[in-house]
């Protein structure tokens, strides 16, 4: 695989994650505030079964794909992409790690549901992580048009 195939891939993932965050951002958490606390715990469930093969497997393969592309890029590739991309997704997996993790744990287990203070403070605050992963795809969006026009 050359190097501007894989370029190409960790885009392709990239963009993918886009969809994802932004299904979280404007539907998936949003919707969680009209549920009563029994059907919120049983969706909840279903989400968090759901979450290693749509959001974790795939944010994994980014990052370690994101860490290839410092030895492994096209030629000619600007330094504030590659460590730009890096930088973006590492940032948003500490502040999952702080954050919105935590809450989302805590969530599961307040006796309010979603009508608590965590899923109050997850769309408070969410945004940031979906700046972080559009912000991390414009960068290699902007790489690969640099480096393969």
């Amino acid at each position: 695989m050359t190097a501007s195939t894989f370029l190409l891939l960790n885009l392709a993932l990239a963009f993918y994650l886009i969809g994802a965050i932004w299904a979280h951002e404007v539907d998936i958490f949003r919707n969680w505030q009209v549920l009563d606390r029994e059907n919120f715990r049983r969706l909840q469930a279903v989400h968090w079964r759901k979450l290693p093969y749509w959001i974790f497997m795939p944010l994994a393969v980014a990052f370690a794909g994101s860490v290839a592309l410092i030895w492994y890029h096209p030629v000619a590739s600007p330094l504030w992409a590659i460590w730009g991309n890096l930088g973006c997704q590492l940032l948003s997996h500490a502040l999952t790690a702080t954050m919105w993790g935590p809450w989302q744990a805590r969530l599961s287990q307040d006796p309010k549901g979603a009508q608590g203070i965590y899923l109050h403070r997850i769309l408070k605050t969410h945004w940031i992580r979906t700046l972080l992963i559009n912000a991390y795809a414009l960068i290699l969006l902007a790489w690969a048009i640099i480096v393969l026009a």
